[in-house]
Protein backbone atom coordinates (compact mmCIF):
# COMPACT_ATOMS: atom_id res chain seq x y z
CA UNK A 1 0.00 0.00 0.00
CA UNK A 2 1.48 3.61 -0.84
CA UNK A 3 2.27 5.76 2.04
CA UNK A 4 -0.19 8.84 2.12
CA UNK A 5 3.01 10.87 3.16
CA UNK A 6 4.46 9.95 -0.26
CA UNK A 7 1.73 11.23 -2.20
CA UNK A 8 1.78 14.88 -0.84
CA UNK A 9 3.96 15.25 -3.99
CA UNK A 10 1.79 14.17 -6.52
CA UNK A 11 -0.89 16.80 -5.01
CA UNK A 12 1.04 19.39 -6.63
CA UNK A 13 0.38 17.81 -9.98
CA UNK A 14 -2.94 18.31 -9.65
CA UNK A 15 -2.81 21.82 -11.18
CA UNK A 16 -1.46 19.80 -13.89
CA UNK A 17 -4.72 18.18 -14.62
CA UNK A 18 -7.38 18.28 -17.39
CA UNK A 19 -10.68 17.55 -17.03
CA UNK A 20 -13.70 17.61 -18.69
CA UNK A 21 -17.16 17.13 -16.59
CA UNK A 22 -20.36 16.64 -17.64
CA UNK A 23 -23.58 15.94 -15.77
CA UNK A 24 -26.63 17.51 -13.79
CA UNK A 25 -25.60 20.78 -12.83
CA UNK A 26 -27.91 22.50 -9.38
CA UNK A 27 -28.29 25.34 -7.37
CA UNK A 28 -27.82 24.93 -3.85
CA UNK A 29 -29.33 27.70 -1.82
CA UNK A 30 -29.14 27.82 2.07
CA UNK A 31 -31.25 29.37 4.17
CA UNK A 32 -30.08 30.66 7.87
CA UNK A 33 -32.31 32.04 10.70
CA UNK A 34 -33.50 31.76 14.32
CA UNK A 35 -35.84 29.82 15.84
CA UNK A 36 -38.08 31.51 18.93
CA UNK A 37 -41.32 30.25 18.58
CA UNK A 38 -44.33 27.89 17.07
CA UNK A 39 -46.31 29.37 14.11
CA UNK A 40 -50.41 29.53 15.39
CA UNK A 41 -51.11 28.10 12.10
CA UNK A 42 -49.31 24.34 12.76
CA UNK A 43 -47.50 22.74 14.69
CA UNK A 44 -44.24 23.93 12.66
CA UNK A 45 -41.15 26.22 13.81
CA UNK A 46 -41.05 29.62 12.26
CA UNK A 47 -37.95 30.52 11.03
CA UNK A 48 -36.58 33.98 11.28
CA UNK A 49 -34.63 34.01 7.88
CA UNK A 50 -30.89 35.86 8.73
CA UNK A 51 -29.29 35.40 5.60
CA UNK A 52 -29.08 33.25 2.31
CA UNK A 53 -26.40 31.72 0.30
CA UNK A 54 -26.18 30.00 -2.88
CA UNK A 55 -23.92 27.57 -4.46
CA UNK A 56 -22.96 25.24 -6.80
CA UNK A 57 -24.29 21.74 -6.72
CA UNK A 58 -24.44 18.63 -8.33
CA UNK A 59 -22.25 18.70 -10.89
CA UNK A 60 -21.22 22.12 -10.47
CA UNK A 61 -19.88 20.97 -6.46
CA UNK A 62 -17.84 18.32 -8.91
CA UNK A 63 -15.81 21.09 -10.55
CA UNK A 64 -16.35 23.42 -7.62
CA UNK A 65 -13.84 20.95 -6.21
CA UNK A 66 -11.89 20.00 -9.11
CA UNK A 67 -11.37 24.35 -9.22
CA UNK A 68 -10.12 23.68 -4.95
CA UNK A 69 -7.59 21.21 -5.99
CA UNK A 70 -6.33 23.68 -7.89
CA UNK A 71 -7.11 22.25 -11.74
CA UNK A 72 -8.70 24.48 -14.37
CA UNK A 73 -11.79 22.12 -15.53
CA UNK A 74 -14.20 22.55 -18.72
CA UNK A 75 -17.81 22.24 -17.97
CA UNK A 76 -20.73 21.29 -20.07
CA UNK A 77 -24.22 21.14 -18.68
CA UNK A 78 -27.77 22.52 -19.08
CA UNK A 79 -30.03 24.76 -17.71
CA UNK A 80 -33.29 26.73 -17.60
CA UNK A 81 -34.58 30.07 -19.01
CA UNK A 82 -35.14 30.66 -15.21
CA UNK A 83 -33.30 32.94 -12.65
CA UNK A 84 -31.99 29.90 -11.34
CA UNK A 85 -30.31 29.13 -14.78
CA UNK A 86 -28.68 32.46 -14.99
CA UNK A 87 -27.78 32.49 -11.02
CA UNK A 88 -26.37 28.80 -11.90
CA UNK A 89 -24.18 30.76 -15.08
CA UNK A 90 -23.31 33.53 -12.83
CA UNK A 91 -21.48 31.63 -9.96
CA UNK A 92 -20.03 28.65 -12.55
CA UNK A 93 -18.41 32.44 -14.20
CA UNK A 94 -17.13 33.74 -10.84
CA UNK A 95 -14.97 30.78 -11.00
CA UNK A 96 -12.72 32.13 -13.74
CA UNK A 97 -10.47 28.83 -13.87
CA UNK A 98 -13.77 26.82 -14.98
CA UNK A 99 -13.93 26.85 -18.81
CA UNK A 100 -17.59 26.81 -19.33
CA UNK A 101 -20.09 25.98 -21.68
CA UNK A 102 -23.74 25.94 -20.29
CA UNK A 103 -26.32 24.88 -22.51
CA UNK A 104 -29.85 26.87 -22.33
CA UNK A 105 -33.05 24.95 -22.55
CA UNK A 106 -36.05 27.01 -23.11
CA UNK A 107 -39.24 25.70 -20.59
CA UNK A 108 -36.80 23.59 -18.30
CA UNK A 109 -36.69 24.29 -14.47
CA UNK A 110 -33.21 24.54 -13.46
CA UNK A 111 -32.76 21.98 -10.31
CA UNK A 112 -32.64 24.20 -7.17
CA UNK A 113 -32.27 22.55 -3.13
CA UNK A 114 -32.99 25.02 -1.11
CA UNK A 115 -32.21 23.99 2.75
CA UNK A 116 -33.26 25.68 5.64
CA UNK A 117 -31.13 26.14 8.78
CA UNK A 118 -31.85 26.89 12.54
CA UNK A 119 -28.85 26.91 15.11
CA UNK A 120 -26.97 24.51 12.73
CA UNK A 121 -29.58 22.34 12.25
CA UNK A 122 -31.49 21.50 8.95
CA UNK A 123 -35.15 21.86 9.56
CA UNK A 124 -36.37 20.95 5.79
CA UNK A 125 -35.04 20.45 2.35
CA UNK A 126 -37.04 22.17 -0.65
CA UNK A 127 -36.63 21.10 -4.55
CA UNK A 128 -37.66 22.02 -7.72
CA UNK A 129 -36.37 20.30 -10.52
CA UNK A 130 -37.25 18.66 -13.97
CA UNK A 131 -35.91 14.90 -14.37
CA UNK A 132 -37.07 14.81 -18.18
CA UNK A 133 -33.76 14.02 -20.71
CA UNK A 134 -33.36 17.01 -22.69
CA UNK A 135 -34.26 17.43 -25.88
CA UNK A 136 -32.94 16.31 -29.53
CA UNK A 137 -31.58 19.63 -30.45
CA UNK A 138 -29.56 20.76 -26.90
CA UNK A 139 -28.65 17.08 -27.18
CA UNK A 140 -26.94 17.59 -30.15
CA UNK A 141 -25.52 21.05 -28.55
CA UNK A 142 -24.43 19.29 -25.85
CA UNK A 143 -22.71 16.52 -27.96
CA UNK A 144 -20.76 19.53 -30.53
CA UNK A 145 -19.94 21.30 -27.33
CA UNK A 146 -18.24 18.01 -25.90
CA UNK A 147 -16.26 17.44 -28.67
CA UNK A 148 -14.32 20.55 -28.99
CA UNK A 149 -13.18 20.27 -25.32
CA UNK A 150 -12.61 16.76 -25.40
CA UNK A 151 -9.44 16.76 -27.18
CA UNK A 152 -7.36 18.44 -24.55
CA UNK A 153 -9.07 16.77 -21.91
CA UNK A 154 -7.15 13.53 -20.07
CA UNK A 155 -10.34 12.59 -18.21
CA UNK A 156 -13.78 12.78 -18.43
CA UNK A 157 -16.65 13.17 -15.38
CA UNK A 158 -19.79 12.28 -16.29
CA UNK A 159 -21.55 13.28 -13.09
CA UNK A 160 -25.01 11.52 -13.40
CA UNK A 161 -27.80 12.65 -10.56
CA UNK A 162 -30.62 11.83 -12.98
CA UNK A 163 -32.07 15.37 -13.63
CA UNK A 164 -31.99 14.50 -17.41
CA UNK A 165 -28.63 15.70 -18.75
CA UNK A 166 -27.08 12.19 -18.90
CA UNK A 167 -29.99 10.41 -20.60
CA UNK A 168 -28.99 6.31 -21.46
CA UNK A 169 -28.53 7.38 -25.28
CA UNK A 170 -26.02 10.51 -23.95
CA UNK A 171 -23.83 8.53 -21.64
CA UNK A 172 -23.17 5.97 -24.13
CA UNK A 173 -22.40 8.21 -26.77
CA UNK A 174 -19.88 10.66 -24.54
CA UNK A 175 -18.31 7.30 -23.28
CA UNK A 176 -18.09 6.14 -26.52
CA UNK A 177 -16.37 9.51 -28.09
CA UNK A 178 -14.15 9.77 -25.06
CA UNK A 179 -12.60 6.22 -25.28
CA UNK A 180 -12.11 6.98 -29.10
CA UNK A 181 -9.50 9.48 -28.61
CA UNK A 182 -8.23 7.52 -25.48
CA UNK A 183 -9.22 9.13 -22.61
CA UNK A 184 -9.93 7.65 -19.21
CA UNK A 185 -13.95 7.69 -18.00
CA UNK A 186 -14.96 8.89 -14.47
CA UNK A 187 -18.52 8.27 -13.39
CA UNK A 188 -20.55 9.03 -10.81
CA UNK A 189 -23.50 6.61 -11.48
CA UNK A 190 -27.14 7.11 -10.94
CA UNK A 191 -29.92 4.38 -11.62
CA UNK A 192 -29.45 0.75 -10.89
CA UNK A 193 -28.77 -0.27 -14.76
CA UNK A 194 -25.29 0.48 -14.89
CA UNK A 195 -24.97 -1.03 -18.34
CA UNK A 196 -25.49 2.64 -20.45
CA UNK A 197 -21.46 3.01 -18.88
CA UNK A 198 -20.43 0.33 -20.45
CA UNK A 199 -16.99 0.85 -21.57
CA UNK A 200 -16.17 3.68 -18.46
CA UNK A 201 -13.01 3.13 -16.54
CA UNK A 202 -14.33 3.70 -13.17
CA UNK A 203 -17.52 3.84 -11.54
CA UNK A 204 -17.60 5.25 -8.29
CA UNK A 205 -21.20 3.87 -6.58
CA UNK A 206 -21.67 4.33 -2.36
CA UNK A 207 -22.85 1.11 -0.42
CA UNK A 208 -26.57 2.00 -1.31
CA UNK A 209 -25.91 2.26 -4.94
CA UNK A 210 -24.21 -1.01 -5.29
CA UNK A 211 -26.47 -3.06 -3.57
CA UNK A 212 -29.12 -1.36 -6.00
CA UNK A 213 -26.91 -1.97 -9.24
CA UNK A 214 -26.35 -5.19 -8.20
CA UNK A 215 -28.99 -6.85 -5.82
CA UNK A 216 -26.30 -8.61 -4.02
CA UNK A 217 -25.02 -8.28 -0.57
CA UNK A 218 -22.69 -5.53 0.57
CA UNK A 219 -22.32 -6.21 3.94
CA UNK A 220 -18.39 -6.60 4.50
CA UNK A 221 -15.24 -6.59 2.68
CA UNK A 222 -15.47 -9.90 0.74
CA UNK A 223 -19.11 -9.15 -0.25
CA UNK A 224 -18.33 -5.50 -1.86
CA UNK A 225 -15.74 -7.28 -3.86
CA UNK A 226 -18.21 -9.45 -5.06
CA UNK A 227 -20.64 -7.10 -6.04
CA UNK A 228 -18.08 -4.80 -7.45
CA UNK A 229 -16.43 -7.77 -9.57
CA UNK A 230 -20.11 -8.43 -10.53
CA UNK A 231 -20.44 -5.05 -12.19
CA UNK A 232 -17.22 -5.03 -13.77
CA UNK A 233 -17.79 -8.38 -15.21
CA UNK A 234 -21.24 -7.23 -16.66
CA UNK A 235 -21.04 -3.72 -17.31
CA UNK A 236 -17.34 -3.73 -18.81
CA UNK A 237 -15.90 -1.78 -16.50
CA UNK A 238 -11.97 -1.28 -15.57
CA UNK A 239 -12.89 -0.63 -12.01
CA UNK A 240 -14.49 0.21 -9.24
CA UNK A 241 -14.31 2.70 -6.41
CA UNK A 242 -16.80 1.71 -3.28
CA UNK A 243 -17.43 4.47 -1.34
CA UNK A 244 -18.55 3.33 2.16
CA UNK A 245 -19.29 5.87 5.07
CA UNK A 246 -17.37 5.12 8.13
CA UNK A 247 -15.72 2.05 6.59
CA UNK A 248 -13.78 3.80 3.92
CA UNK A 249 -13.57 2.79 0.44
CA UNK A 250 -13.04 0.19 -1.71
CA UNK A 251 -11.09 -0.33 -4.96
CA UNK A 252 -11.51 -3.22 -7.15
CA UNK A 253 -10.04 -3.34 -10.83
CA UNK A 254 -11.02 -5.70 -13.63
CA UNK A 255 -6.85 -7.81 -13.10
CA UNK A 256 -8.55 -8.86 -9.65
CA UNK A 257 -7.26 -6.39 -7.53
CA UNK A 258 -8.81 -5.55 -4.26
CA UNK A 259 -7.88 -2.53 -1.91
CA UNK A 260 -9.74 -1.96 1.25
CA UNK A 261 -8.84 2.05 2.68
CA UNK A 262 -10.01 2.54 5.64
CA UNK A 263 -11.92 5.83 6.04
CA UNK A 264 -9.54 9.17 6.71
CA UNK A 265 -12.27 11.44 8.46
CA UNK A 266 -11.40 12.47 12.41
CA UNK A 267 -14.80 13.88 12.76
CA UNK A 268 -17.94 13.91 10.92
CA UNK A 269 -20.34 17.26 10.48
CA UNK A 270 -22.11 16.73 7.13
CA UNK A 271 -21.50 13.44 4.45
CA UNK A 272 -23.46 15.56 1.89
CA UNK A 273 -21.29 16.29 -1.29
CA UNK A 274 -18.37 13.88 -0.25
CA UNK A 275 -19.34 11.79 -3.36
CA UNK A 276 -18.64 14.72 -5.43
CA UNK A 277 -14.94 15.18 -3.50
CA UNK A 278 -14.42 11.22 -4.71
CA UNK A 279 -15.01 11.91 -7.87
CA UNK A 280 -13.39 14.85 -8.59
CA UNK A 281 -10.19 13.90 -6.42
CA UNK A 282 -9.93 10.63 -8.44
CA UNK A 283 -10.18 12.32 -11.88
CA UNK A 284 -8.10 14.83 -11.04
CA UNK A 285 -5.74 12.33 -9.93
CA UNK A 286 -5.98 9.98 -12.86
CA UNK A 287 -5.27 12.94 -15.33
CA UNK A 288 -2.03 13.79 -13.38
CA UNK A 289 -0.66 10.76 -14.09
CA UNK A 290 -1.52 9.12 -10.85
CA UNK A 291 -2.39 5.47 -11.05
CA UNK A 292 -5.78 4.33 -9.76
CA UNK A 293 -4.65 3.23 -6.72
CA UNK A 294 -3.19 6.56 -5.86
CA UNK A 295 -6.33 8.46 -7.13
CA UNK A 296 -8.47 6.51 -4.82
CA UNK A 297 -6.26 7.26 -1.73
CA UNK A 298 -5.89 10.78 -2.46
CA UNK A 299 -9.93 10.64 -3.27
CA UNK A 300 -10.20 9.14 0.54
CA UNK A 301 -8.13 11.61 2.25
CA UNK A 302 -10.07 14.63 0.78
CA UNK A 303 -13.40 12.90 1.11
CA UNK A 304 -12.46 12.53 5.00
CA UNK A 305 -11.88 16.32 4.68
CA UNK A 306 -15.25 17.66 3.19
CA UNK A 307 -17.46 15.20 5.56
CA UNK A 308 -15.89 17.57 8.75
CA UNK A 309 -17.25 20.70 6.87
CA UNK A 310 -21.01 21.42 6.83
CA UNK A 311 -22.94 21.66 3.30
CA UNK A 312 -22.00 20.98 0.12
CA UNK A 313 -18.65 21.61 0.80
CA UNK A 314 -14.99 21.28 -1.16
CA UNK A 315 -11.57 19.97 0.15
CA UNK A 316 -8.62 22.47 -0.68
CA UNK A 317 -4.93 21.20 -2.15
CA UNK A 318 -3.30 22.38 1.18
CA UNK A 319 -5.91 20.77 3.00
CA UNK A 320 -5.15 17.20 1.24
CA UNK A 321 -1.13 18.09 1.98
CA UNK A 322 -1.83 18.68 5.23
CA UNK A 323 -3.54 15.59 5.71
CA UNK A 324 -1.47 13.57 3.97
CA UNK A 325 1.49 14.82 6.34
CA UNK A 326 -0.54 13.75 9.30
CA UNK A 327 -0.40 17.37 10.44
CA UNK A 328 -1.80 17.58 14.02
CA UNK A 329 -4.63 20.66 13.28
CA UNK A 330 -8.09 20.60 13.40
CA UNK A 331 -9.83 18.63 10.87
CA UNK A 332 -6.53 18.20 9.29
CA UNK A 333 -5.95 21.80 7.79
CA UNK A 334 -2.74 23.85 7.24
CA UNK A 335 -2.68 26.96 9.42
CA UNK A 336 -1.83 28.75 6.11
CA UNK A 337 -4.53 29.01 4.12
CA UNK A 338 -6.13 31.00 1.26
CA UNK A 339 -9.52 33.14 2.67
CA UNK A 340 -11.92 30.71 0.78
CA UNK A 341 -11.07 27.76 2.94
CA UNK A 342 -10.45 29.92 6.13
CA UNK A 343 -14.09 31.33 5.70
CA UNK A 344 -14.94 27.32 6.21
CA UNK A 345 -12.28 26.45 8.52
CA UNK A 346 -14.00 29.25 11.10
CA UNK A 347 -17.79 28.44 10.30
CA UNK A 348 -16.72 25.05 11.48
CA UNK A 349 -14.94 26.41 14.62
CA UNK A 350 -18.15 28.84 15.39
CA UNK A 351 -20.34 25.46 15.49
CA UNK A 352 -18.32 24.18 18.01
CA UNK A 353 -19.09 27.14 20.31
CA UNK A 354 -15.75 28.79 19.57
CA UNK A 355 -15.01 32.51 20.03
CA UNK A 356 -13.20 33.21 16.70
CA UNK A 357 -10.67 36.80 16.66
CA UNK A 358 -8.38 38.72 14.55
CA UNK A 359 -5.71 40.80 14.27
CA UNK A 360 -3.68 42.16 11.06
CA UNK A 361 -0.62 43.57 10.03
CA UNK A 362 2.66 43.08 8.29
CA UNK A 363 4.36 41.03 11.25
CA UNK A 364 8.30 41.76 9.74
CA UNK A 365 11.20 41.12 11.59
CA UNK A 366 8.86 39.86 14.15
CA UNK A 367 9.78 41.06 17.56
CA UNK A 368 8.14 40.86 21.45
CA UNK A 369 5.94 43.80 20.64
CA UNK A 370 4.03 41.27 17.87
CA UNK A 371 4.34 38.59 20.53
CA UNK A 372 2.68 40.81 23.01
CA UNK A 373 -0.32 41.95 20.82
CA UNK A 374 -0.76 38.45 19.52
CA UNK A 375 -0.73 36.81 23.40
CA UNK A 376 -3.57 39.64 24.32
CA UNK A 377 -5.07 39.00 21.15
CA UNK A 378 -5.61 34.82 22.16
CA UNK A 379 -6.64 35.54 25.19
CA UNK A 380 -9.79 37.64 24.29
CA UNK A 381 -10.42 34.48 21.91
CA UNK A 382 -10.75 30.51 21.34
CA UNK A 383 -9.24 30.88 17.92
CA UNK A 384 -7.03 33.64 16.58
CA UNK A 385 -7.14 34.30 12.87
CA UNK A 386 -4.27 36.46 11.59
CA UNK A 387 -4.38 38.66 8.18
CA UNK A 388 -1.07 39.17 6.54
CA UNK A 389 -0.21 41.81 4.23
CA UNK A 390 1.29 40.45 1.31
CA UNK A 391 4.96 41.78 0.28
CA UNK A 392 3.03 44.19 -2.24
CA UNK A 393 0.87 45.41 0.22
CA UNK A 394 3.91 45.95 2.98
CA UNK A 395 6.09 47.46 -0.21
CA UNK A 396 2.82 50.14 -0.77
CA UNK A 397 2.24 50.66 2.86
CA UNK A 398 5.67 50.56 4.17
CA UNK A 399 8.28 51.88 1.17
CA UNK A 400 10.39 50.18 -1.09
CA UNK A 401 13.10 48.59 1.08
CA UNK A 402 10.38 46.51 2.40
CA UNK A 403 9.74 43.82 3.74
CA UNK A 404 12.69 42.41 4.90
CA UNK A 405 11.11 38.70 4.77
CA UNK A 406 9.15 37.71 2.29
CA UNK A 407 5.17 36.55 3.10
CA UNK A 408 5.82 32.75 2.67
CA UNK A 409 8.64 33.23 5.08
CA UNK A 410 6.82 35.66 7.26
CA UNK A 411 3.50 33.39 7.50
CA UNK A 412 5.60 30.37 8.28
CA UNK A 413 6.92 32.24 11.74
CA UNK A 414 3.37 33.23 12.24
CA UNK A 415 2.14 30.13 11.99
CA UNK A 416 4.53 28.08 13.85
CA UNK A 417 3.40 30.38 17.18
CA UNK A 418 1.08 29.08 20.07
CA UNK A 419 -1.40 31.32 19.90
CA UNK A 420 -1.95 31.75 16.28
CA UNK A 421 -4.51 28.97 14.83
CA UNK A 422 -4.57 30.57 11.25
CA UNK A 423 -2.32 32.73 8.91
CA UNK A 424 -4.64 34.33 5.84
CA UNK A 425 -2.34 36.56 3.36
CA UNK A 426 -4.42 39.28 1.83
CA UNK A 427 -2.87 41.63 -1.21
CA UNK A 428 -4.89 44.80 -0.21
CA UNK A 429 -3.79 47.63 1.61
CA UNK A 430 -6.82 46.73 4.27
CA UNK A 431 -7.82 43.82 5.89
CA UNK A 432 -11.61 44.83 5.61
CA UNK A 433 -12.92 42.22 2.69
CA UNK A 434 -11.20 39.04 4.94
CA UNK A 435 -13.14 40.77 7.84
CA UNK A 436 -15.99 40.69 5.60
CA UNK A 437 -15.68 36.97 4.67
CA UNK A 438 -14.75 35.77 7.90
CA UNK A 439 -17.01 37.51 10.59
CA UNK A 440 -14.81 37.49 13.76
CA UNK A 441 -16.37 37.90 16.94
CA UNK A 442 -13.22 40.15 18.34
CA UNK A 443 -11.22 42.01 16.19
CA UNK A 444 -7.51 43.06 17.79
CA UNK A 445 -5.47 46.00 16.92
CA UNK A 446 -2.97 47.94 19.16
CA UNK A 447 -3.12 50.46 21.43
CA UNK A 448 -1.65 52.79 18.83
CA UNK A 449 -5.20 52.74 17.36
CA UNK A 450 -8.05 54.35 18.47
CA UNK A 451 -11.75 52.82 17.68
CA UNK A 452 -12.80 55.19 15.25
CA UNK A 453 -9.43 54.52 13.28
CA UNK A 454 -9.53 50.27 13.07
CA UNK A 455 -10.71 49.27 10.04
CA UNK A 456 -13.55 47.20 10.29
CA UNK A 457 -14.44 47.79 13.81
CA UNK A 458 -17.94 49.41 12.42
CA UNK A 459 -18.80 46.02 10.87
CA UNK A 460 -17.19 43.27 13.85
CA UNK A 461 -20.05 45.42 16.25
CA UNK A 462 -22.69 45.43 13.74
CA UNK A 463 -22.84 41.63 13.83
CA UNK A 464 -22.34 42.18 17.63
CA UNK A 465 -18.97 41.38 18.31
CA UNK A 466 -16.48 43.54 19.88
CA UNK A 467 -12.61 45.74 19.05
CA UNK A 468 -9.94 44.83 21.25
CA UNK A 469 -7.29 47.32 21.88
CA UNK A 470 -3.81 45.62 22.65
CA UNK A 471 -1.35 47.21 25.19
CA UNK A 472 2.07 47.66 23.48
CA UNK A 473 5.71 47.46 24.70
CA UNK A 474 7.33 50.34 24.16
CA UNK A 475 10.19 51.29 21.74
CA UNK A 476 9.53 47.73 19.90
CA UNK A 477 8.78 48.03 16.38
CA UNK A 478 10.65 46.48 12.81
CA UNK A 479 11.83 50.14 11.97
CA UNK A 480 13.33 50.53 14.92
CA UNK A 481 14.57 47.15 14.89
CA UNK A 482 15.86 47.70 11.02
CA UNK A 483 17.89 51.17 12.52
CA UNK A 484 19.44 49.39 14.85
CA UNK A 485 20.72 47.09 12.29
CA UNK A 486 22.24 49.67 10.25
CA UNK A 487 24.02 51.60 13.31
CA UNK A 488 21.63 53.99 14.11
Amino acid sequence: MTELSALADRVELLRTAQVLCIGDVMLDRFVYGSVDRVSPEAPIPVLFIERETAMLGGAGNVVRNLVALGAAPAFVSVVGDDAAGREVTRLVGAHGEIDPCMVVETGRQTTIKTRFFASHQQLLRADRESRLAVGDAIRDQLLARVDRLLAKAEVMVLSDYGKGVLSPVVAGELIRRAKALGKKVVVDPKGADYSIYAGATIVTPNRKELFEATGMAVDGDEAVIAAARHLIATCSLEAVLVTRSQDGMTLVTADGEAHHLPAEAREVFDVSGAGDTVVATLAAAIASGASLLEGALLANVAAGIVVGKVGTAVAYAEEVVAALHHDDLTAGESKIVPLAAAAEIVDRWRRKGLKVGFTNGCFDLLHPGHVAILTQAKAACDRLVVGLNSDASVQRLKGPTRPVQSEASRATVLSSLAPVDMVVIFGEDTPLRLIEGLRPDVLVKGADYTLDKVVGADLVQSWGGKVVLADLVDGQSTTNTIKRMNGH
